[in-house]
């Protein structure tokens, strides 16, 4: 997932948390279907959840099967499209756009025959779409508990769109950030317990994804 919104830098994280919950409490975003942002009628309405709000509420939920009430963010195959068609395809947003992606990216058949670990699926996801790449600026982050630092609760990814085939190609202003479950190997070593394995995934099997461009 990435979130970037320079227009809300002077908004207070109490007031960021509050707009974020506003969902739950009873407001009407778009239902399934396809429904844009121009159809939320709720003036005012931002939807700027935190990173342990993202992880913690909605990816958590998706990544065990559970229906959200809410059909604020799309499941959408990334790697099919390139950055600049995705806007039209988010149930909200302005600066920013939130997918649930699946682990395989739903990426062409071309772009999968180059996907890390060969055919048993077991890679990384090719990130390779019609008319360039998303290339990882570096290591995974952790994301921790805000009231428990200790506690590792997903992985954060940040990867900029080139134009064009890898190894060459044209750098863009199109980024995002790639949010995940962690799974149980990387949730035991970060807890050194074994028994945190538990509430974890064996394998992700689906993102979350914010997409952004920088102006």
């Amino acid at each position: 997932i990435f979130i970037i919104d320079p227009s809300s830098s002077s908004q207070s994280n109490q007031q960021r948390q509050s707009m974020a919950e506003q969902p739950r409490r009873g407001a009407s975003p778009p239902s399934s279907g396809g429904a844009g942002a121009a159809e939320l009628e709720l003036p005012g309405f931002r939807f700027h959840p935190t990173e342990e709000e993202l992880l913690e509420f909605y990816l958590k939920q998706v990544a065990h099967g559970r229906k959200l009430k809410f059909d604020i963010i799309p499941t959408v195959h990334l790697y099919r499209h390139d950055p600049w068609e995705l806007p039209g395809l988010a149930r909200i947003g302005e600066r920013e756009w939130y997918f649930f992606v699946p682990r395989d990216g739903g990426g062409s058949r071309a772009a999968k025959q180059h996907q890390s670990g060969g055919s048993g699926g077991g890679g990384r996801p090719s990130r390779t779409t019609e008319r360039g790449f998303w290339k990882a600026t570096g290591s995974d982050r952790a994301v921790r508990c805000a009231a428990d630092p200790k506690r590792l609760i997903g992985l954060k990814k940040t990867l900029v769109y080139y134009e064009g085939r890898a190894p060459r190609g044209t750098k863009t202003d199109w980024v995002m950030n790639e949010y995940r479950l962690p799974d149980a190997t990387t949730c035991c070593n970060a807890a050194g317990d074994s028994s945190a394995a538990s509430s974890t995934t064996k394998s992700p099997k689906v993102y979350i994804y914010i997409i952004l461009h920088r102006t």
